[in-house]
């Protein structure tokens, strides 16, 4: 069986082929994204292995289709980046509905504690033996209000966490659990309550730009905002005015809308043109990491696993129990 592997990085190449041990499995790794000028590097292959922004539009899924792929493999959770409508009776899609949500979680937790005790500050002070405390000063979580829309996985590890910290959690899913532990409210309820906003919702057309310009206005002065999800859920201009307003007190971001072509790269030598993620990153209230929250040896080892196991179900049984309804 052969696969073909885009958006590789080291650490994926690492991890699968310890997954891929003794498995009649070859995989060609191929650094570039996957799309409709480069499916042409399937040809050969019976399915594809993909990833959060490698862009499965109709025409490169015609295109996998003419070339004979049998599967598309996500390793992510989220698939918005698949049409699954031109998918539909032609090629199944199965994903990692589950790799660590601790990972996630935890990165949310890091951001915001890095935000609001200023330690990404006092580490650059301190590297340059600058002792001052002046400008350090943060709050307390504890007996905050911390607002959560989304409570699979992911969400339900960052709640418990924020309970630790002796935080007031307010929750917000269109399904909502049945067990009693989240405390589901409504949005409205989160945006004019919350001293901290976490996303952990899948990206749909119901949640795109969930936080825009006339949800912002509802918001409580001074609060952080939290995306470890997908960074179209947030309309980042109306992101950046907040911030220039003092509406919103901090955010901490590990994704980004227009991230496709800029994350999990180094651009670093050259002229960043998205003005928009240019200011942003230019706020000192701003935290930004590179979609890095799933990024743990173990949530990498839960991933390959998964997409291989997937890949052997799906042509050995004809199905997965990951596969991706698209009916």
């Amino acid at each position: 069986m052969k696969v073909a592997f885009f958006d590789s990085k080291p650490y994926d190449i690492s991890s699968f082929e310890k997954a891929l041990q003794g498995k009649d499995i070859t995989v060609k790794f191929y650094e570039t994204k996957l799309n409709a000028d480069t499916a042409g590097l399937a040809k050969g292959a019976e399915c594809v292995c993909a990833f959060v922004n490698d862009t499965l539009d109709s025409e490169t899924i015609e295109k996998l289709v003419d070339f004979g792929i049998k599967l598309i493999a996500l390793r992510c959770a989220g698939y918005n980046n698949v049409d699954l409508d031109a998918c539909k009776g032609k090629i199944p899609v199965v994903r990692v509905p589950a790799y660590s949500p601790y990972s996630v979680a935890e990165h949310a937790i890091a951001m915001l504690m890095t935000s609001i005790r200023r330690i990404h500050k006092a580490y650059i002070r301190t590297k340059d033996f600058n002792f001052s405390l002046n400008g350090l000063t943060g709050f307390d979580l504890h007996g905050k209000t911390v607002g959560v829309v989304g409570t699979g996985k992911i969400g339900k590890c960052f709640i418990d966490i924020c309970k630790g910290f002796g935080m007031n959690v307010l929750c917000y899913d269109k399904f909502p659990l049945t067990d009693e532990g989240p405390n589901y409210v409504s949005l409205d309820e989160i945006w004019e309550k919350s001293d901290v906003i976490s996303f952990h919702c899948p990206l749909t057309d119901e949640t795109h730009h969930i936080l825009n310009e006339s949800v912002i206005e509802k918001l409580k002065k001074g609060v952080v905002i939290i995306n470890t999800s997908r960074g179209a859920l947030i309309d980042a201009e109306a992101l950046l005015e907040g911030i220039k307003t003092r509406k919103i007190g901090a955010a901490c971001l590990d994704v980004y809308e227009e991230e496709s072509d800029l994350f999990f790269r180094d651009v670093s030598g050259h002229i960043l043109e998205d003005d928009t993620l240019a200011r942003l990153i230019s706020m000192p209230n701003v935290i930004l990491t590179s979609h890095q929250a799933f990024l743990t040896e173990e949530a990498l080892e839960a991933i390959a696993t998964t997409t291989v196991n997937n890949i052997v179900a799906f042509f050995e049984d004809g199905k997965s129990e990951n596969e991706v309804c698209v009916n």
